[in-house]
């Protein structure tokens, strides 16, 4: 049989390979340290478990209209007025199961075949192949140091074309970590609106900021697509539950599409997200992100010696980026040996950049600092052999 051709375009998350591999290692008796998903140890807050059981008494299992709970979309536009200065109408927050399914209705509506978008290289892999299933033609453009790891507006205006269409960005950024000024950012929305473009901003890891206040695309304009996620700052991997702010016109062609997609996001994971805006719930979010950053530090300090540590260190998320050219030109096998010869597992750099991925690893400091401390010996044992 014939598979529909734009599925040639979509590469394997070789991340999940390492998984696999790891938990065979595992289960062989091996003590293998985890540093390869982009998903932290700690458990879903306690008052958001609560909120999801007590969804669950009440009976709120049946369909949440289209675009989410009423209440649910008012407590993330109260989100955004009480951390970001911003007025976001509810009306244009549609609730989706997880970001990805905010990425899928972005992608449906803004491209479609012979549309070119613009997005940084290294970059999340599936932000890539969400808009190559939608016909569209993706220009991944380098970027390093010189531009903050980001997609600027000197790299919007150097590389957009007559029928470039789009630009995504991320700010805190996969698998680099790093942000997007205010400045920078509106320099960037200025830069595609003179174009007469549109732009999809992923913000999934705001509010996992160390080095800068948390910044919101929706505070700059009304224009843009902001996709976010309950994954990662509030802790519901599992949950599958996230959201995309749209442009007041873009939101009934976006609910058209919600309606046929999925109908709607999980109902108990809608009532449960409420917690997550309480007082008591966002008091446990601060310790972790406080957590997180002292975690940061220990593998900054670590990798530092081994000539490891990156250049820019990141301001956001909870991963490294890191160049490891120095012991290896080949990311793969340079993961699985590391995983082979000392239990410690990371994730491949091919997975997230079309070029220097071969050079390059991510590590997600996703274990507790002696974990962490510990990992940090096994590699210097390990880069000591190469």
């Amino acid at each position: 049989m014939a598979w529909n051709s734009r599925v040639d375009h979509v590469a394997p998350f070789r991340v999940m390979h390492l998984l696999e591999m790891a938990q065979a290692r595992e289960a062989a008796g091996f003590d293998v340290i985890h540093l390869e998903v982009g998903e932290p140890d700690f458990a879903t807050p306690e008052p958001i478990i609560a909120a999801g059981q007590q969804a669950l008494v009440s009976g709120h299992t049946r369909y949440t209209p289209a675009a989410g709970l009423p209440a649910l979309r008012e407590a993330i536009a109260g989100h955004y007025a009480e951390h970001f200065n911003a007025t976001v109408d509810p009306a244009r927050i549609l609730v989706t199961p997880g970001a990805s399914g905010a990425l899928l209705l972005a992608s449906q509506l803004l491209v479609e075949s012979g549309s070119r978008v613009l997005m940084a290289d290294p970059n999340y892999p599936c932000n890539r192949h969400f808009m190559a299933l939608a016909g569209a033609e993706i220009d991944a453009i380098s970027v390093g140091r010189d531009s903050g790891w980001q997609l600027d507006a000197a790299l919007v205006a150097q590389h957009w074309r007559e029928d470039t269409s789009l630009a995504m960005l991320a700010s805190p950024s996969n698998p680099t970590g790093h942000t997007l000024s205010a400045q920078q950012l509106s320099a960037v929305l200025a830069a595609v609106a003179e174009r007469e473009g549109e732009v999809i901003v992923d913000e999934i890891y705001q509010g996992l900021n160390y080095d800068d206040a948390p910044l919101s695309a929706t505070s700059l304009s009304a224009n843009a697509f902001v996709v976010n996620s309950f994954s990662k700052y509030f802790g519901m991997t599992g949950w599958r539950l996230g959201w995309l702010v749209a442009p007041e016109h873009a939101v009934e062609p976006l609910t058209r599409l919600a309606q046929n997609m999925f109908l709607a996001a999980p109902t108990p994971s809608q009532h449960a997200a409420l917690a997550a805006f309480t007082p008591e719930c966002r008091g446990i979010l601060e310790q972790r992100r406080e957590t997180l950053k002292e975690r940061r530090q220990v593998l900054l300090e670590g990798l530092a010696g081994l000539g490891l540590a990156p250049d820019l260190p990141p301001q956001g998320a909870f991963y490294l980026w890191l160049d490891i050219s120095r012991y290896s030109h080949d990311s793969q096998a340079f993961c699985e040996r590391l995983l082979q010869e000392e239990s410690v597992a990371i994730t491949p750099g091919i997975d997230f950049a079309v070029r220097g991925g071969e050079h390059h690893v991510r590590i997600a400091f996703t274990n507790d600092v002696a974990r962490l401390e510990e990992a940090v010996a096994r590699i210097t044992r390990f880069v000591g052999r190469l």
